[in-house]
């Protein structure tokens, strides 16, 4: 594959640019159209071998030996995570990020696409490579584990791998068409009750209930979502509560999530819904330890220049025009919106069929519309990776 051989906008008149533009973008997309063996072949591996967050061993190593093998300076584990890895190529003076995610979830597979998002990502590399350095990019793919659970972009941006990025951007599977993506921030609280363990008929003034503690929280967070914005939201479940019902509980333990508009709400939910497991050990005489085991993802804030251009290219690869939606979902992918301009949309697979995070999702991801949103995504990442390029090289935003 080569540049297209017309002179560079920096020798001609602009009419002799957007020539040379036009010819680079048709030679992107054949780049890409080329490697649509490989894309899809990778997707349909992955697939069949899901791997839960932290655990994407095969999937990390498949995307960095792709791209390994078309010139990319791979480094794998990268920024202290062993499924980690970071693949550059061209040595311009812009660097765009593309985020490969790969993990999948646990008992369901990938049943949220993330082998077509991961595919997707290697696949716009791949079809920027070969004009990475006309066009004065420095392109690097970021594996990104944990995106389900263990927020990994968001210990990947604390370890610099964002640093020095000037556009962040990748794709994501969804029942529907979305360019402006936003996301709620999210938390996570692991909650432990310590107790005192009875027998509930020859001592039970003895004991002290931790399955009660989490009772009486559960009633006080019951009676709090009335008093909770409408888009907050707190939902959960008790993980352990005893073993035997002739036996008091001196454990119990339950895993939560909230959820807010912004970062800012996020902050003050967590105290509120803390203070009713509070309640819960105060109630019962127990102890209770409250822990995040993750960070806090961060709500989504696409960048409005990237949103313009990927739209005006999702249109012209013929994707459906894309709706406007409230926050629906939560990505780490947030995290680094509030650090580098990014954009996040969202591509239809399944046509309303089905959603994320269902059975019947996971089997839509193989099909032939999730594999030409797999190569529709490269396609529209690398276009408008090219397009921000020569934007800024003249200043200001493309027409």
């Amino acid at each position: 594959m080569t540049v297209p051989a017309v002179p560079h906008p920096e020798a001609d008149a602009d009419e002799t640019a957007d020539a040379w533009f036009r010819g680079l973008r048709a030679a992107v997309r054949e780049a890409v159209d080329g490697h649509a063996p490989a894309l899809l072949e990778l997707s349909r591996l992955l697939h069949a071998e899901p791997e839960t967050a932290f655990e994407e061993h095969r999937a990390a190593a498949r995307c960095a030996g792709i791209l390994a093998a078309h010139g990319f300076e791979v480094t794998a584990p990268a920024h202290g995570l062993d499924t980690a890895f970071s693949a550059t190529i061209g040595s311009g003076p812009l660097t765009v990020a593309i985020a490969c995610e790969y993990d999948a979830l646990p008992g369901l597979g990938h049943a949220c696409g993330h082998n077509l998002i991961a595919a997707a990502g290697v696949g716009a590399a791949l079809g920027l490579a070969p004009f990475a350095d006309e066009l004065g990019l420095t392109v690097r793919v970021l594996g990104t584990p944990a995106e389900e659970r263990g927020a990994g972009k968001a210990l990947l941006l604390d370890a610099g791998a964002f640093d020095g990025v000037d556009a962040a951007m990748m794709v994501h599977p969804c029942p529907f068409e979305m360019a402006d993506f936003r996301s709620f921030a999210l938390g996570t609280l692991d909650v432990v009750y310590t107790g005192r363990a009875a027998h509930p008929s020859l001592n039970p003034h003895e004991g002290r209930n931790a399955a009660d503690a989490l009772t009486v929280a559960q009633v006080a967070l019951g009676l709090l979502r009335q008093q909770l914005p409408p888009q907050w939201r707190v939902h959960g479940i008790t993980t352990g509560a005893g073993t035997a019902p002739n036996a008091i509980p001196d454990r119990a333990t339950a895993t939560y999530e909230i959820r807010a508009l912004a970062a800012e709400d996020l902050r003050e939910l967590r105290q509120r819904v803390e203070d009713c497991f509070r309640a819960g050990a105060l109630a019962t005489g127990c102890e209770v330890a409250l822990e995040r085991p993750e960070p806090d993802y961060l709500d989504f804030r696409g960048d409005p220049e990237l949103i313009r251009l990927w739209t005006a290219n999702a249109r012209e690869l013929g994707r459906a025009e894309p709706v406007e939606r409230p926050p629906f979902a939560c990505t780490d992918m947030g995290n680094v919106s509030h650090v580098v301009p990014s954009i996040h949309p969202v591509l239809d697979i399944s046509a309303g069929a089905c959603g994320p995070h269902e059975a019947a999702f996971a089997e839509a991801a193989l099909s032939p519309a999730a594999e030409q949103a797999l190569l529709d995504g490269a396609v529209g990442m690398a276009w408008t990776a090219a397009d921000f390029a020569v934007a800024r090289s003249r200043g200001g935003a493309r027409a």
